[in-house]
């Protein structure tokens, strides 16, 4: 039977072409979308790593060409934690979760490199406000204000791209080619290691990170200054006036802004949402030109091949089979078209092309596979059920 097949599509080699082109194409579009949908929903279901419910990134500016002293701004920090639903606050750096705002670089052990990790100056109070899963150490503390070397703490996937599989606590790592003369500052001391996080958007995949412990009596003077703030659940526009008023309490020329994190987690998700259903709106045009190129490709072999069937069916052949035969013919072309483009698909996780796993790959191969049979035996369906009806005599009689 397969035989046979083979030996009709061959006789019509230049027609299948065309289709095999048309299904090889169709299937890398497939594929693409399912590579980006499949990862996409699994960085979706991933955990966060930090719980970002509940919490305000106060924004605390000096007037232009102003500085605001680090005694002054730990007081305005004092001040916005006394008041009433506020549970903690953090001085952190600039590039916090959900924001256009990144910092990142490559480390070093013992001639080891991370991959490009983020980082993020953070004080004390850093954990109590994002609520980080530590596991193993602590995080930073007073006791630390002595240390030699800045206290760090480091991702579990930046642990293991470090130090593998051995410990990590009280190890110190620099920057990337640190150079002879290192700075003290410039030598992190892992002192904790948390859960992977995922600070980008909901659609992002977990980055390696290190949050470097900010100095608490330094006499750095801040132009802009980020906190975060914890507060108490149902607190809303009222809280808020009421840090916009500290704030400017302290000194006129500071201004301040305060938003909330979770409204800033959907703007980012709106925004990463864009070209992933850009993309999907072309692959789906796509796929219905295609369709419909492959129906009516499909109906032309049948008026074309009018006298083949009326000849199969008078010496015997029953509809069903006749339907059957193109349909089978549909499969065995579509399959050359699917075995191309799973070879090209198969060099993605080969080459480990834009960093992703395994799997979302092998899984998105899968999913173009099926959708493409799924495809071509819906638009191979009515043109065998009108071979099927063909009669003989009628067919037979026309030619």
């Amino acid at each position: 039977m397969f035989r046979h097949l083979f030996t009709l599509i061959w006789n019509r080699k230049r027609a299948n072409l065309l289709l095999i082109s048309e299904i090889f194409f169709s299937f890398v579009v497939l594929f693409g979308v399912a590579a980006v949908l499949i990862t996409s929903a699994k960085n979706y279901l991933a955990p966060h790593g930090f719980n970002y419910e509940q919490v305000w990134r106060l924004e605390v500016r000096a007037g232009q060409n102003l500085k605001m002293p680090r005694a002054e701004l730990d007081d305005v920090l004092r001040q916005v934690k006394a008041l009433p639903g506020v549970r903690t606050v953090a001085l952190t750096s600039g590039n916090l979760p959900f924001i256009f705002n990144v910092n990142n670089s490559v480390y070093e052990y013992q001639g080891k490199k991370s991959p490009v990790t983020n980082y993020y100056d953070a004080d004390d109070h850093y954990n109590e406000a994002l609520q980080l899963h530590l596991r193993e150490g602590r995080w930073f503390a007073p006791a630390d204000d002595g240390s030699n070397h800045r206290p760090v703490v480091i991702s579990q996937d930046l642990r293991e791209s470090l130090f593998g599989n051995g410990p990590a606590l009280g190890k110190i790592f620099t920057w990337e080619n640190p150079g002879k003369d290192v700075k003290p500052e410039d030598q992190f001391q892992v002192v904790g290691v948390a859960e992977p996080v995922r600070m980008e958007s909901d659609f992002s995949a977990a980055i390696p990170t290190a949050w470097l412990r900010l100095l608490p009596y330094d006499t750095t003077h801040w132009e802009t200054a980020n906190v975060l703030v914890r507060v108490a659940p149902g607190s809303g526009g009222e809280l808020q006036e009421k840090i916009a008023r500290t704030v400017a309490g302290v000194t006129r020329q500071w201004t301040s802004q305060v938003r909330v994190m979770d409204d800033e987690r959907l703007h980012r998700r709106r925004y990463t949402l864009v070209p992933v259903v850009g993309l999907c709106i072309m692959g789906l045009f796509l796929i219905i030109n295609v369709a419909l190129g492959l129906f009516g490709v499909l109906w032309y072999n049948i008026s074309q091949r009018r006298a083949e069937i009326g000849l199969r069916r008078a010496m015997g052949a029953t509809g069903a089979g006749i339907g059957w035969q193109f349909l089978g013919e549909m499969m065995v072309v579509t399959t050359f078209g699917v075995v191309l483009g799973g070879l090209l698909a198969a060099q993605f996780p080969l080459l480990n092309a834009f960093d992703l796993p395994v799997q979302p790959y092998l899984l998105a191969i899968a999913a173009a596979t099926g959708a493409v049979y799924f495809i071509t035996a819906l638009c191979a369906w009515q043109p065998s059920r009108l071979a099927a009806a063909i009669q003989p005599a009628v067919a037979l009689r026309e030619e």
